[in-house]
């Protein structure tokens, strides 16, 4: 193991979990979509009566536990990084924002869109970054990877893609069970985050 270049990435790895929760706090006041966990856990948080970081902790810790069962290998550092940090970091940052900003920066339709295009820009980055990272994957994004394995060992064709698009709709049914409304912001982070991924993938070296 190449002990500097370990820590090299658990330094990136915290930088980009910091800049996910940094970024989200804008797209959260913006109000015109996030990522679909996100979207799923304010819409929890709203209809139970918690705080965001604090539903987004307890969802991730459920969903936590399930991957320590079935697949340990998934789980580092940055899968800690991000089920604690992200939710706490938006939560502080979106009273940050309310305390110093002026009001009408996230209802104008002028800053709000410009604010919006370039935070879930940012955010997308960011979030390519951790996962390249490869110091462990958030709990969110484990599950499909261990639903996808288990059905590839039966079915080897069966196309991974299909089971992630499949788990972040079933996520976004459950926040408008919720009482909420999907909008343009969870399109677009289901759009350009795999792309990112792979584009930062080719910075890293990876592919």
């Amino acid at each position: 193991m190449n002990f500097k270049l370990e820590w090299k990435k658990i330094i990136i790895c915290f930088i980009a979990v910091s800049g996910m929760g940094f970024f989200l706090s804008f797209l959260i006041l913006c109000n015109l979509g996030t990522d679909p966990c996100t979207f799923m856990n304010r819409s929890i948080a709203a209809k139970v009566g918690l705080s965001f970081g604090n539903m987004q902790f307890i969802a991730n810790l459920i969903m936590f536990i399930i991957v320590l069962i079935f697949s340990r290998k998934l789980i580092g550092i940055g899968t800690l990084f991000n089920m604690v940090l992200i939710g706490y970091y938006a939560d502080f940052f979106c009273w940050l924002w309310k305390m110093i900003l002026p009001q009408n920066t996230f209802t104008n339709d002028l800053s709000r869109w410009i604010i919006f295009f370039i935070a879930i820009f940012a955010f997308i980055i960011c979030a390519a970054v951790y996962i390249n990272t490869n110091t462990g994957v958030a709990p969110y994004d484990g599950l499909p990877i261990i639903i996808s394995d288990k059905i590839r060992n039966k079915f080897a064709s069966f196309p991974r893609t299909l089971v992630r698009m499949i788990w972040d709709a079933l996520v976004i049914v459950v926040g408008i069970l919720m009482g909420s409304t999907p909008v343009i912001g969870v399109i677009l982070m289901a759009v350009f985050l795999g792309p990112a991924i792979t584009f930062v993938g080719k910075i890293f070296g990876k592919n």
